[in-house]
């Protein structure tokens, strides 16, 4: 069958054959390989891949298009990342040729491109200034040009055009033509200007994880060399209320779905080391998640009834028509004050969150005694590896670069994760131990080097980790299931446990006695700490479990589809009319038999599915909607606790408090936001670029698992603790002795490393 838009694709080119050419002779412009000349004309020119029509411009018009530049030009939709990349790449390298042509500068070392026209040296003082003041930049790409005007085919003219700004929009630059454009020296100089930076202002080192620390350098690079940085006091003011309005803005966006789909209402409970305890309120639709508020709980965490009337605030500010789930913490106060909700409005349901439940899980599972043997013994051996560097580069050399350490979204999910890496990576490590650089080491003879020694060659350490995986690896696909940003769980986590536990069974040769221990553990905290009839009766309506062979309705499961009709839909008519049309879904009668819908029951969304084949059945089509649309777990955030210490702090004035809270607003939703866009593109991955030795990056998790518990017993880390004490005090000669592919670090961070321990050493 041939794909309708390569059939269109097609046809437009056969139409346009006669009276467009490709490119006009002799040209050499790279544009030409991504548009073509319509009637003949250099001045008008087609996209070749959104088919958009230049009437003005020229090629240049075209090359903004596809380099994403706005201003002159819509960007390009559909052009490839590697086209876009490289003609902005071209773009950017015409920039600095210009520019150097205008002040005469011939690429002298520490030499630097002109500052803006307009400012002028030793002028500081912005903090009454406009943008327009100060931000001025040489143009580069001329603000006098005549603006083409722009079509697209089978389409009318824009009738409004943007409105002309400040200055003219330059091209976002990427990275290869940074790479490719700049000097070792430069680079370097840019390095090391923003490592002082970081080290200045005392930022943590996860920062420059943040998907806008290279929006930020882009944006920079654009305007140029002599850019002044907003003020302290534009960014405390109209700036953080530019971005608190985009925020809100986007909020309520959200906020328009929740009439249809419902939500879940999100309660986040987390203490700092005085054990002082904020709660942090998160709105979850599948459009979504938004931040809404943080509360300061410390004085009321213990009280049912306190919590009560905090819950209550939140429910009438989200609107109790529109809430579906209100998701809390396990604690039983927490619990306590869920139920005293549910029972007032009797509207909606409230449950706890299915990634603590699953952690708790995990947590009892370490405790039995084989389990906890295991545990132990490689809860040593990353503490030793983690703690010596000579040790730690002949690890990365033995697995090619690969660390045992691995983060996940719990504390116990981590564990259990490197458990089962340090499984993986047995023979690995093995050898490392058995080997003769290690042999010839000082470590091989120390106390500590001999106990790791024995673990590793011990056959019964590694029997038990085997039995131990054979019952985390089940509960760790449900974890990472509940997790995933792709489509809702609650309408697969009741059908995800039931599997889970079949697979630990088989995993022991269906023995009973053997796993019966584990599934005690999780049977008894399913049923009194998480299960939910709003979990039944979404597996009941997910329609890729409920046509499935393997599928059997109990009690339970019809218990709580009941639950939920008489709990979310008050009207009484409307519950008749629900009752009356569920045997259409179980017979996949009229649409819900279509071929279509059977093919979409596995690839859709359960919540897309019924929004799809059950408009014929209003009142069922809306439950089933609002049911499939909820999450089961807490949105996981960075959390930055001198943050909420200053928000929540006893001296601030009412204008001072509200700023700090507009900020937190700001920092949580433009996370959501960023995590939701990267959760479409693909999913998202947890601690995949920390580095296992900076406590700042794992101290939330398993930090116990990297420290040395003698020599750090009763230090209090701060962001300047690099590495651990005795990574930076160890000096080895075997370390230079050793191949250099030992060294599985980049260069560019050893220069850091370089630059804050002061010699080469790790």
């Amino acid at each position: 069958m041939v794909d309708t838009r390569e059939f269109f694709d097609t046809f437009s080119a056969m139409q346009h054959k006669d009276n467009q050419g490709l490119a006009p002779p002799r040209a050499t412009d790279p544009g030409w390989a991504h548009g073509t000349m319509v009637n003949g004309g250099r001045q008008k020119i087609k996209c070749k891949y959104c088919h958009k029509i230049f009437l003005g411009g020229g090629i240049s018009r075209l090359k903004q298009h596809l380099a994403g530049e706005r201003g002159n030009v819509a960007p390009c939709e559909e052009v490839p990342e590697e086209v876009k990349v490289q003609i902005q790449q071209h773009l950017g390298f015409k920039v600095l040729e210009k520019l150097k042509r205008q002040k005469g500068l011939k690429g002298k070392k520490n030499s630097f491109l002109p500052y803006f026209e307009g400012i002028e040296e030793g002028d500081d003082d912005d903090d009454d200034c406009d943008d327009a003041e100060r931000i001025k930049p040489t143009s580069v790409q001329g603000t006098n040009r005549r603006r083409g005007k722009e079509i697209v085919e089978g389409t009318s003219n824009r009738t409004k055009r943007r409105k002309r700004q400040n200055f003219p929009a330059a091209p976002v630059v990427a990275q290869p033509l940074r790479q490719s454009f700049a000097s070792q020296e430069s680079l370097y100089e840019a390095d090391m200007a923003v490592a002082r930076f970081m080290y200045d202002a005392g930022l943590p080192f996860t920062a420059a994880n943040s998907h806008f620390f290279q929006q930020m350098a882009d944006a920079i690079a654009t305007v140029g060399p002599g850019y002044k940085m907003p003020s302290y006091h534009s960014l405390r003011s109209k700036l953080l209320n530019r971005v608190v309005q985009d925020a809100g803005a986007y909020c309520e966006e959200l906020k328009k779905t929740w009439e249809v789909t419902g939500c879940s209402v999100l309660v986040d409970r987390w203490m700092d080391r005085t054990a002082r305890t904020v709660i942090n309120f998160f709105v979850y639709c599948p459009k979504g998640t938004v931040f809404l508020k943080s509360v300061d709980a410390s004085d009321i965490t213990k009280s049912a009834e306190a919590l009560l009337n905090l819950f209550d605030s939140v429910v009438q500010e989200v609107g109790p028509k529109n809430i579906v789930n209100f998701v809390t913490d396990t604690s039983p106060s927490y619990r306590a004050a869920g139920k005293l909700l549910m029972d007032k409005y009797k509207t909606f349901f409230c449950s706890t969150c299915g990634v603590q439940c699953i952690d708790i899980m995990l947590e009892e599972i370490g405790k039995i005694d084989e389990v906890n043997e295991a545990l132990a013994k490689a809860k040593r051996i990353t503490q030793f590896i983690y703690n010596n560097a000579w040790v730690l580069n002949l690890m990365r050399k033995k697995t090619g670069g690969r660390d045992i350490l691995q983060l996940g979204i719990t504390r116990f999910a981590s564990i259990f994760l490197t458990l089962e890496n340090i499984a993986t990576l047995k023979d690995q490590l093995h050898q490392m131990f058995t080997g003769t650089a290690w042999m010839h080491s000082s470590f091989a003879k120390q106390r500590a080097g001999l106990e790791v020694t024995e673990i590793i060659e011990s056959p019964l350490f590694w029997s038990f980790c085997d039995q131990t995986l054979k019952v985390s690896r089940p509960l760790l696909s449900v974890l990472h299931l509940m997790d995933c940003e792709e489509r809702p769980s609650v309408g697969y986590v009741y059908d995800a446990m039931e599997k889970a536990k079949k697979s630990i069974i088989a995993a022991f040769d269906n023995k009973e006695s053997d796993c019966m221990p584990y599934l005690n553990v999780i049977d008894h905290l399913w049923q009194e700490e998480f299960h939910s009839p709003l979990h039944a009766a979404a597996y009941y309506l997910n329609p890729s479990v409920f046509y499935n062979p393997s599928f059997s309705s109990t009690k339970v499961i019809q218990k709580g589809l009941l639950d939920c009709i008489e709990t979310l839909e008050p009207n009484l008519s409307a519950q008749v009319m629900i009752t009356s049309h569920i045997n259409f879904y179980e017979e996949a009668v009229g649409d819900f038999g279509r071929p279509v819908a059977l093919r979409g029951r596995e690839s859709l969304a359960p919540a897309t599915w019924w929004s799809l084949y059950a408009a014929d059945y209003p009142e069922l089509q809306r439950l089933a909607i609002r049911i499939l649309s909820q999450t089961c777990s807490i949105t996981r955030c960075g959390r930055n606790w001198s943050m909420f210490e200053r928000i929540h702090s006893k001296k601030r004035n009412r204008l001072e408090h509200q700023r700090l809270n507009d900020l937190i607003f700001v920092h949580y939703n433009l996370h959501l936001q960023q995590r939701k866009t990267e959760a479409v593109k693909a999913r998202r991955s947890r601690g995949g670029t920390l580095d296992p030795i900076c406590l700042e990056a794992v101290d939330a998790n398993i930090g116990d698992w990297v420290e040395d518990m003698g020599s750090m017993e009763g230090e209090d880390l701060s962001w300047m603790d690099v590495t651990v004490p005795s990574e930076r005090t160890f000096i080895s000669h075997e370390l230079q002795n050793m191949d250099d592919s030992v060294d599985s670090s980049d260069d560019r961070n050893s220069e850091v490393t370089k630059g804050i321990n002061g010699s080469d050493d790790l």
